[in-house]
Formats: C-alpha cells, structure tokens, sequence
C-alpha cells in the first residue's frame, strides 16, 4: 500500500499535513505523496485532540491509494509504529522505545510519537488513505495532562526531521509490504516483541465505559485483548483508550 519511490513535498508551515492529505484526496489527488511540514499551526491527533508541534520535530503523512479493504488499511498503523520503534532503536538500542495500542510510541514510559490514520472512498474506486504521524525529535510539549519524551531528552544531539524522515520511509515501506504480502501475523509478532504492559493490568475506556483486565494479546485483527475477572474467554477491544497502573492519567 505504500509505493517505492513517492514524491515528497516539504511545507514551512501548513495547519496539518493530515488535513493537507484530506483536501487532495477530496479534490481527486491520491498521491502517493509524503507530505512534511515544518511547522503545524493545527496538528491533529486520534479522536480530534490537538497536537501540540514544536519547533524541530517531525510531522509527516503518507497519502496514497489502495483497493484493499478499510480493516486492512487500519492495520499499517501498526506497520508504522514498528518502523518508529525501529527508528529509535538506531539511536538508543534496544528496550527503551516500545508501542502502546494502538497507535503511540514510548520513550521511557513516556509517549514520544503518535500515529493518525485516516481513509475515505475515493472517487475512482477503492480507497484513499493518509498515514501520518509526529514524533517528538528536539523538544516535548509542556503543560499536558500526560507523561511525554523526546529524542532530545536522551540525546545531546537529536536528529533532525529530514534524518528521521529519511530511516522511516523505507522501514515503513518494507512492513507494510509484508502486511501486504503474509497479512497480519508477521507484524502482529513484532510489535507484541515491542508491546508496553503485556501480561499487565490495564484499562480501556470507550464512551464512558471501562473495562479493566490483563493485557494478553493482540487479535488477528489488531484488537486488544484483554483477559478480565468477569470473561472465562478473551475480551477484544477495537477501540478506546489505554491507562497503566503507573501512570493512570495517560491517554490514548
């Protein structure tokens, strides 16, 4: 879904590069186009909530085309997630970047990344989509209700958007070529390698419910799943917000 050798294009400001995504597609331009900014004035995050983007971090969205089927296209949110964890990984070795379902990435425990994926029928068929996603490089964002990381807090010498841009591109594209190819199971093993609070307690919330249990596994499909108090089987969540014992207060 996510093709070799896309253009890029690079905005000094633009409200969001998620948003820039939409209007081509609306317009009948699917790409495939890599669309960064370096400057967001509205960036968005899951659900509508805001993304706060500082100077010298990373704001990038993938628009492209696909016939596949939306539950399909759902999952390279995962496919991109891995190739962030990759990305960090190269800098900082092992064990300190891992995932949060479904779409954040951790730095010490603390969100560093996120991930927006959005899609909609397109006018010649199939589907258009717009993977994007901000990463924390030079400086975190103060004053949230959560616990939040950056390269910069690690490093003396963070990596520049470009630099970052440039290793996840091609990581990105070889998971989702696999997702395309052997289907979920091969990411799904991955990113369970990588996973924040496997075999932990945890809750989600959704619309004003919550469900506390285990955190066991991922499904097939992507969903978490949690084994609780109440359920002799696995309960799988497709949606909602994820809270750890240690840090309560953090949402998806």
């Amino acid at each position: 879904m996510i093709q070799t050798g896309a253009q890029r294009a690079l905005f000094e400001s633009i409200d969001s590069t998620n948003a820039e995504a939409a209007r081509r597609a609306a317009s009948g331009d699917y790409g495939p186009v890599w669309l960064r900014a370096e400057h967001q004035s509205a960036g968005r995050g899951r659900r509508g909530r805001s993304w706060l983007s500082a100077p010298g971090n990373l704001f990038l969205t993938y628009l492209g085309h696909t016939q596949r089927p939306p539950a399909e296209i759902a999952l390279l949110g995962f496919s991109a997630g891995l190739a962030l964890v990759e990305v960090f990984e190269a800098h900082l070795g092992t064990s300190r970047a891992r995932l949060k379902w479904p779409n954040d990435v951790l730095l010490d425990g603390k969100k560093a990344a996120g991930i927006l994926l959005e899609s909609g029928a397109a006018q010649s068929g199939g589907h258009w989509f717009a993977l994007g996603l901000g990463v924390n490089l030079a400086a975190a964002p103060s004053g949230l209700d959560r616990e939040v990381s950056a390269l910069g807090d690690t490093m003396a010498q963070p990596p520049k958007a470009g630099a970052v841009q440039d290793a996840f591109i091609p990581r990105v594209t070889h998971w989702a070529e696999r997702l395309a190819r052997e289907g979920f199971a091969p990411l799904r093993l991955a990113w369970l390698a990588r996973a924040h609070g496997l075999g932990g307690l945890i809750h989600t919330e959704q619309s004003g419910t919550r469900l506390e249990g285990i955190f066991e596994d991922l499904s097939p499909r992507g969903e978490l799943c949690l084994r609780t108090a109440r359920s002799a089987t696995l309960v799988a969540i497709s949606a909602g917000d994820v809270y750890f014992p240690e840090s309560m207060h953090e949402g998806g």
